[in-house]
C-alpha cells in the first residue's frame, strides 16, 4: 500500500500572510508541519505542495534546504493542484494536511491508516467532535481522481475532500473513533488569524524544542490553561462558498 502524505500550503492568506513560515517556537510554522507528518508510519512520501506564484518563491526555497519535496500548481485550483502532484507517484492513497495545522495529530492519523489497511475504502471518516486543526483526511487515489473529474463547483476546486462529504452516498467510508481525551471541539488549534498565531506561539513556547509534542498533551494544555484557550475562542471559520 503506497501512500503519500501531501500538505497544502501556501503564503497568501488574507487574514495572516505569511503564515506557513511565522516563526514558532525554535523553528517555523512548516517546520512543525512536516516533521510530524514525517511521524505517521507506513507513509512514503511527505510532500509539499505549493502554487506557481512568485510569493510561494519561499515555500520552495523552505522545501529545498531541507530536503522537502515540494510540488507547485495553481493557486485556486487547490483540487488539481493535489491530483498533479499525486499522480506522478502512483499512489494507493493520498493523506490530506494543511501547512495551518502545526499540532496535526499524526498519532491519529496512524490510526487512520491502520483502519483503512484493514477495512480498504474511498475516505476515511473520523468519528468526534475535535479542535480544528488536528486531524487528516486520508482517502484512495481513485477517490481523489473522480473528485478531480466530478467536482465542478468552486467549492469543490479549492477544497480538496468537499465533494466527498458533500456527495457521501458515492463513496464508501471506513471509520475511526477518536480519543475522548482531543474531543474538545471548542478549542482552535490552527492557524488563519493574529489571535490563533498568539495561542500556536504560547504552546509552542511551553513544550520549547518539542514539536514532536502529543496533541492529546497540547489539548490537556489548553484546557488547563483557559487563558490561553480563550485568546482564539472568538474567531470564526470562514464559511465554505
Amino acid at each position: 500500500m503506497k501512500t503519500l502524505i501531501i500538505i497544502q500550503a501556501r503564503m497568501g492568506s488574507t487574514r495572516l500572510p505569511g503564515k506557513v513560515l511565522k516563526p514558532l517556537g525554535d523553528t517555523v510554522v512548516l517546520d512543525y508541519v512536516v516533521s510530524r507528518c514525517r511521524q505517521v508510519k507506513q507513509v512514503d512520501e511527505v510532500i509539499v505542495a505549493t502554487s506557481v506564484l512568485p510569493q510561494d518563491d519561499a515555500i520552495e526555497k523552505w522545501c529545498q534546504k531541507h530536503h522537502v519535496p515540494c510540488f507547485r500548481g495553481s493557486e485556486d485550483d487547490v483540487l488539481a493542484r493535489y491530483y498533479e502532484c499525486a499522480k506522478p507517484y502512483h499512489p494507493d492513497y493520498v493523506i490530506r494536511v494543511t501547512a495551518d495545522c502545526p499540532f496535526v495529530d499524526f498519532e491519529l492519523a496512524n490510526n487512520v491508516i491502520e483502519a483503512m489497511t484493514v477495512k480498504p475504502s474511498d475516505i476515511v471518516i473520523v468519528k468526534g467532535d475535535l479542535p480544528r486543526g488536528l486531524v487528516v483526511e486520508m482517502m484512495s487515489f481513485s477517490a481523489l481522481e473522480y473528485i478531480y473529474h466530478h467536482g465542478k463547483e468552486p467549492r469543490h476546486r479549492e477544497h480538496v475532500t468537499y465533494y466527498a462529504y458533500e456527495f457521501t452516498d458515492e463513496f464508501k467510508h471506513t471509520y475511526v473513533q477518536a480519543p475522548e481525551s482531543i474531543q474538545h471541539p471548542q478549542l482552535r488549534i490552527t492557524l488563519d488569524t493574529e489571535e490563533d498565531y498568539q495561542l500556536c506561539m504560547a504552546v509552542a513556547n511551553h513544550f520549547k524544542g518539542d514539536n514532536l509534542i502529543s496533541s492529546q498533551k497540547v489539548v490537556q494544555f489548553l484546557l488547563e490553561h483557559p487563558d490561553i484557550a480563550k485568546l482564539n475562542a472568538h474567531i470564526q471559520q470562514k464559511p465554505v462558498i
